[in-house]
């Protein structure tokens, strides 16, 4: 039995798909995009307390609950067929042989009130059934792997990792709301179209670009810290934003804006470069029509740009709100064409990566999960108490999530730790009248 720091390892099992897969759909296409994607897992946790378990992780029902949990996966992964393949990088396909998923059950030696209510994130990637970090190519493990984490009190912990090659944290989460919905009895959804982004932005081969998926991983001394930004809070910040070109802040462009700001007043030694800043913008309802129901990678990253002769002093909130939304704005449909007809996107990411790559630039990166369904997955067990992610080790990335209520917003903030002084500091003061 393995032990990772009070989490112990009773089992681990491939999960294949209850009925093989036909063999015209053996091969699916990866997109461009997927492979823009760094070689990493993006991982989800999902928390449930006992009294939403109703006893049932208790004794020999922990044997019921995780059958009833390989079960309904097989079943699942009949329509999500490559998740249980191959990635094959030479020919920039997943073989869909049923190879399987890893299932793996584990004992928490801990009350899962006291590690939701006490979160320390450096200790989350036990409750992960594969490090994040970890490449998936062939003969590297499975493209998508869980554990479940039975804890001392009764509750439950399911860890769910996709290899970020072949999906992205929307792909992620539609897929454990399928599962879980084949858990609590109900019909399986359509299975999604896998093929759709392939057809649309085609891979080829990129060793001779200026293409570095990893260019933006993480520093070794990177620390991850989680600010939870509560309805007062955000209502302050939205207040305070709603100057200017921008008289609506969304609650997103606020929180963007707030962290961007005191990471420029943060890095002055920076300050002869450009910031280059942006969000992760989900295509699919942005192109016409829309990109519905497909599995992938279905995000262009927008970029905004702040001269070095503009860094110092730092930009108002309203000024960061408006360059962000005119950034996010131009992923639009004709964007959307261009890039699938004469790879605009790609050329305006081959002159990011340059300007990285060659010093000229710093760069920040917003990543919003805010209208994920994740407090929808319900095994059965009601809806989690708490659905977050892990520390993902990409310089200066901030991932946002809506907290249970739906009224709060969550940002998992990747830093050096010296930068994180100012941010703390100005985020206790939201509210008040010294806000920024």
């Amino acid at each position: 039995m393995d032990s990772a720091g009070g989490v112990h390892v009773i089992s681990k099992e491939l999960i294949k798909p209850l009925t093989p897969t036909p063999d015209h759909l053996k091969t699916v296409k990866l997109s461009v995009l997927d492979q823009l994607t760094p070689p990493v897992y993006v991982p989800l946790i999902f928390f449930y307390e006992a009294d939403e378990l109703k006893g049932l992780a208790s004794g020999t029902d922990k044997a019921q609950i995780c059958h009833h949990l390989k079960q309904s996966l097989s079943k699942t992964l009949t329509l999500f067929y490559p998740l249980a393949g191959k990635i094959d990088p030479e020919s920039f396909t997943v073989c869909c042989d049923d190879t399987g998923v890893e299932f793996v059950e584990a004992r928490a030696r801990a009350r899962l009130r006291d590690v939701v209510r006490d979160a320390k994130l450096e200790e989350f990637d036990k409750y992960l059934p594969v490090h994040r970090l970890r490449g998936v190519h062939v003969g590297e493990g499975t493209i998508f792997t869980v554990q479940i984490n039975f804890f001392d009190c009764g509750g439950v912990a399911v860890a769910a990792c996709v290899s970020h090659l072949v999906a992205d944290g929307s792909s992620l989460v539609d897929f454990m709301n399928a599962w879980a919905a084949t858990c609590r009895g109900e019909n399986s959804k359509t299975a999604p179209e896998f093929d759709v982004l392939g057809r649309y932005f085609l891979a080829r081969d990129l060793s001779d670009s200026n293409f570095t998926p990893s260019i933006l991983m993480g520093n070794a001394k990177l620390v991850t810290k989680r600010l939870v930004f509560d309805k007062e809070k955000l209502a302050a910040l939205k207040q305070a934003a709603a100057t200017g070109d921008v008289r609506d802040p969304t609650r997103v462009e606020a929180v963007s804006a707030f962290i961007l700001k005191h990471f420029i007043e943060t890095n002055p030694l920076d300050a002869k470069k450009s910031l280059l800043f942006g969000h992760m913008v989900n295509i699919r309802s942005r192109a016409s029509p829309p990109l519905e129901n497909t599995f992938g990678n279905g995000c262009f990253t927008c970029v905004a740009e702040l001269s070095h002769q503009h860094r110092l002093p730092a930009p108002e909130l309203h000024e960061l709100v408006s360059k962000l939304r005119k950034a996010i704005r131009t992923i639009d449909d004709e964007y959307i064409r261009e890039t699938e007809r004469e790879d605009r996107y790609l050329s305006d990411l081959a002159r990011v990566c340059d300007l990285i790559s060659e010093g000229d630039a710093d760069a920040f990166l917003f990543s919003s999960w805010c209208r994920f369904p994740m407090y929808e997955v319900d095994f059965g067990w009601g809806k989690p108490v708490w659905a977050c992610t892990t520390a993902l080790r990409v310089n200066n990335l901030t991932i946002l999530m809506s907290t249970r209520d739906g009224k709060g917003i969550e940002a998992w903030i990747n830093l050096l730790p010296d930068h994180f002084h100012s941010l703390e500091s100005q985020f206790k003061l939201i509210g008040s009248k010294n806000l920024c």
